[in-house]
């Protein structure tokens, strides 16, 4: 497999991983998503200085207000998230 294939079955799993939590395997809920960033995006969190953040993160990803986080709503999360990084380190090399 390919280093983008595995990046993409990676991205898979690890919604699948969290999204099965509370029985429903096709959404995040809030408390899923709120575990997901905390396990698998720790340093992108304000560590507990922002209490609101995870409820504005959810509230932005969840685009068609059904209070879950679809795997399509997720992926574009990722999708934007991996864009600012690229332009933060693009930025940050040119130093």
């Amino acid at each position: 497999m390919s280093q983008l294939e595995t990046a993409m079955g990676m991205i898979i799993a690890v919604f699948d991983n969290y999204a099965r939590a509370d029985g429903n395997r096709q959404t995040l809920s809030r408390a899923e998503l709120k575990t997901l960033l905390e396990k698998e995006l720790p340093n992108f969190l304000a560590s507990g200085k922002d209490k609101d953040a995870i409820d504005r993160v959810f509230k932005n990803l969840d685009e068609n207000g059904d209070s879950q986080v679809d795997f399509k709503e997720f992926v574009l999360f990722v999708a934007a998230l991996t864009c600012c990084c690229h332009k933060y380190f693009e930025q940050n090399a040119a130093k």
